[in-house]
């Protein structure tokens, strides 16, 4: 909205949580002229909900220029007792969620899409799904292996798209102090040791995923189409040491 958006839609199987994000936007400073956040609880994981969620947002417009793709789930358990159930919805929401919001936004990303100025869908992965994931007791098998096809399906729609005027990016993040993330940096010996890990002696912070987002969603990136940037402070290169 500081960027420039006219309208931002968030969406989260929890009301709450949508309602806090959209009452911390709509108050932020130096927003755009008229530029408001709007609320739209969905369960990403069902069809059926982002169809709903695709129908409430055309109550207020007519058009998306920017789907940021960025539901996603995790289950750390070790190999020998991974369960069946947890498997399935990871990579039901990690992954096929991704292709049916996609296909299901569609129509209202290329209602402004040109090849000069391309709608952007910006799908977030992880580093998990380049490298190998977090094994042992809290194994993260599932997540490693969606993160792997939510980028691979990142680049398959941006060849399938592209012509159309909708280019498809991913960002692959590295540890961020999430709520998703918390309790696995624990387990991984906690954010002092991890920053000392990275190169950058540092951990990802908010501003830095959200400005690698807005710069993918600006005019700089729009020749950027199937591209996979990694935001990890240089974890991923190795050669540092614990």
């Amino acid at each position: 909205m500081q960027s420039g958006c006219s309208k931002v839609y968030i969406t989260s199987r929890k009301a709450k949580a949508c309602d806090e994000a959209v009452a911390a936007l709509n108050a932020l400073p130096n927003k755009a002229p008229g530029a408001q956040a709007i609320a739209i609880a969905a369960d990403s994981s069902k069809i059926s909900e982002i169809e709903r969620l695709v129908a409430e947002v055309k109550k207020t417009t007519d058009h998306v220029d920017i789907l940021f793709a960025n539901a996603g789930a995790t289950w750390g358990e070790r190999f020998e007792t991974h369960p069946e159930n947890a498997f399935s919805k990871v990579m039901d929401l990690n992954v096929k969620s991704i292709f049916f919001t996609v296909q299901k936004f569609e129509p209202l990303l290329k209602v402004h899409a040109k090849k000069e100025d391309p709608s952007r869908v910006i799908v977030t992965g992880s580093v998990a799904g380049i490298e190998i994931g977090t094994l042992g007791e809290q194994a993260t098998y599932s997540y490693s292996a969606s993160k792997a096809a939510a980028i691979h399906l990142t680049k398959n729609l941006a060849v399938e798209l592209g012509p159309r005027g909708i280019i498809c990016n991913a960002v692959a993040p590295g540890f961020y102090p999430t709520k998703m993330a918390n309790g696995l940096m624990e387990l991984s010996g906690g954010v002092e040791k991890l920053a000392q890990a990275s190169p950058n002696q540092r951990l990802g912070a908010p501003e830095d995923i959200a400005g690698l987002v807005v710069f993918l969603a600006s005019p700089a990136a729009k020749h950027l189409n199937g591209s996979v940037i990694v935001t990890d402070g240089g974890s991923m290169l190795g050669g540092h040491k614990l």
